[in-house]
């Protein structure tokens, strides 16, 4: 059972326990050619239920720490899961952001199924987790990502040069941002009058 869900109108995202292991494998396994040109490289046997489940464990206490949110995305009618996006990264303090990254599977894109999981998701990282910034990143030339970012809110605020190993080199990447416009600081709320 998922240690947390959001309802989506066409999916669910989900938190994936470690004894869903072999649900995680299996969507890597029919993706692996599919992701692999946004992928860094890894080991033969990465994808497997064995390997995942022990990812799965940290991820779960990183979830019960505040650190990260690994979101699986499930479809509806099938339980399958179809893709994934994850917050990473969560810094609190003076910061208050988190890493975005997402893939999902190739029979499923061009449907704007990430869209909707990616506004459930910083609804979540907003409203829930009070964050104040969400920085994701992209390889030049990925079109598809810059498009959606680009729908979702987030702006263009650099460009870092080797930024990522993916693929087996190291890639440029365009470095963009979604402010959270509704974020109050302790200082904003502690300076209003009281009612």
């Amino acid at each position: 059972m998922p240690l947390l869900t959001l309802p989506c109108k066409r999916l669910t995202l989900a938190v994936l326990a470690p004894e869903e292991a072999a649900l995680e494998s299996d969507f890597y396994r029919r993706n692996q050619r599919h992701l692999a040109r946004w992928s860094p490289i890894r080991p033969a046997d990465y994808h497997s239920p064995e390997r995942i489940r022990p990812r799965l464990e940290i991820q779960a206490s990183a979830l019960i720490a505040g650190l990260a949110v690994h979101f699986a995305l499930l479809d509806l009618d099938s339980g399958q899961m179809i893709g994934a996006c994850n917050f990473s990264g969560i810094t609190r303090g003076a910061f208050q952001a988190c890493y975005l990254g997402y893939h999902i599977d190739e029979a499923h894109q061009g449907q704007g199924l990430m869209q909707e999981a990616l506004e459930a998701g910083i609804g979540y990282m907003f409203d829930e987790q009070k964050l104040h910034r969400i920085m994701a990143n992209y390889i030049p030339g990925n079109e598809r990502s810059a498009r959606l970012l680009e729908r979702l809110g987030f702006e263009r605020e650099g460009y870092a040069k080797a930024y990522l190993s993916i693929a087996g080199r190291w890639q440029d990447h365009v470095l963009t941002a979604l402010i959270n416009d509704r974020f109050e600081t302790p200082e904003q709320r502690w300076s209003r009058p009281l009612a």
